[in-house]
């Protein structure tokens, strides 16, 4: 696990490890049941090539200072075909809800393709992750073939301002290049990391979550992996697994009303086109449904999805020849999406640990043995 000198950074710095990773339970290992067949590790990074990582900024406590603190935030990178791969993916966009915000979106529509990495952060830090990326790719990439460097970033937020100092700026390029250089395949750190670090989601403490579905034979065997940073909903509209588990547990709620977001990631190794993938965007809002979402007024909930098949298809320099499956063929996609957006986001809230912030304002995390116990009452316990 790499970690920095206080010297160099004055806000703490985490950076979380694929043992952090692998020991934190997660939903399914709560005896939660959920539908399909996951991947290897449960998690975006299962649709071959796609890495992530994460820079946490936790420091301070107690009564807010503009500018010093307390800090509770921090920003996440997802890399389609890895950090070291310059080969556009075809993506799409989508907005369940449009109280929120992503960067790039326009030339995504146009385009129909993504380069580069996705990026979540909170609200406030937004382009200062924006300009950075461009930084980052500038160092790192050639430029193109009329000998510009030039770029239009994904990036996207949500609001982490009851716990987190969000107008002391605290997000610096230094912590976008971070996220960017160590992103890594395999386990993905879930919970308070990130740009998950400070969000709340259904008045429990939320933040980053995943999860994935392998196709069968028949259907292919594709691979679709979700990655959401949740930061929404009322309590007691909270479901898992088709229990009222948000009724059930009703204390301590945060806000009262549904004034959160969410920012969802669909990856997928199936060949799609933009405008399949503009289908598979939507299908993550029923996902968000079976958790109990009504995609409130006060809620940003938007979605980008990609595909890592069909390489070099952005090559000007050729005719190409693509893939792509029929219509016909993209129900167990949509199928898969609607299931890994669900467990993704009770991923998230099972692995974030209770938080205080500024002014002590307390998210607390979801309990586990409540948890089981209101499945067991219910019937829905896995085991």
């Amino acid at each position: 696990m790499m970690r920095f000198h206080p010297l160099a950074f004055p806000t703490a710095l985490l950076c979380g490890s694929l043992a952090f990773a692998q020991a934190k339970p997660r939903a399914r290992d709560l005896g939660v049941p959920f539908d399909g067949t996951p991947g290897a590790n449960n998690a975006i990074t299962d649709v071959r090539g796609v890495e992530v990582g994460h820079t946490t900024l936790i420091s301070g406590s107690g009564k807010l200072k503009v500018g010093e603190g307390p800090v509770r935030t921090g920003v996440t990178a997802i890399h389609p075909r890895g950090k070291n791969s310059n080969d556009s993916v075809f993506g799409a966009w989508f907005t369940l809800n449009g109280n929120g915000e992503m960067t790039g979106t326009t030339w995504l529509e146009d385009s129909g393709f993504l380069n580069g990495p996705i990026m979540i952060t909170n609200t406030h830090s937004v382009g200062v992750v924006r300009d950075a990326v461009i930084a980052w790719k500038v160092k790192r990439g050639e430029p193109d073939t009329e000998g510009y460097w030039w770029s239009l970033p994904v990036v996207a937020e949500t609001w982490d301002g009851y716990l987190n100092d969000i107008n002391g700026f605290h997000v610096k390029p230094e912590h976008v290049f971070h996220a960017l250089d160590s992103a890594h395949g395999g386990p993905v750190e879930e919970g308070n990391v990130g740009g998950g670090t400070g969000m709340i989601c259904n008045e429990f403490k939320g933040g980053i979550g995943t999860a994935s579905r392998v196709l069968d034979s028949k259907a292919g065997g594709y691979t679709v992996g979700v990655l959401v940073q949740c930061n929404y909903g009322r309590r007691d509209q909270l479901r898992i697994a088709g229990v009222p588990v948000g009724k059930e547990i009703p204390e301590h709620p945060a806000y009262g009303e549904d004034v959160g977001s969410i920012i969802i990631v669909v990856a997928t190794d199936a060949p799609l086109i933009p405008t399949q993938l503009k289908r598979l965007a939507r299908k993550a809002s029923l996902g968000l449904g079976r958790d109990g979402s009504y995609s409130g007024d006060g809620s940003g909930d938007i979605f980008v999805s990609f595909s890592t098949a069909n390489p070099r298809a952005a090559d000007p320099k050729s005719l190409r020849d693509l893939k792509m499956l029929p219509n016909d063929g993209l129900d167990p996609l949509f199928l898969a999406t609607v299931q890994a957006t669900e467990e993704a986001v009770i991923n998230a809230m099972v692995a974030a640990e209770t938080m205080t912030g500024i002014d002590d304002h307390t998210a607390i995390a979801l309990p586990h043995d409540r948890l089981r116990a209101v499945l067991k009452k219910y019937n829905r316990l896995a085991k």
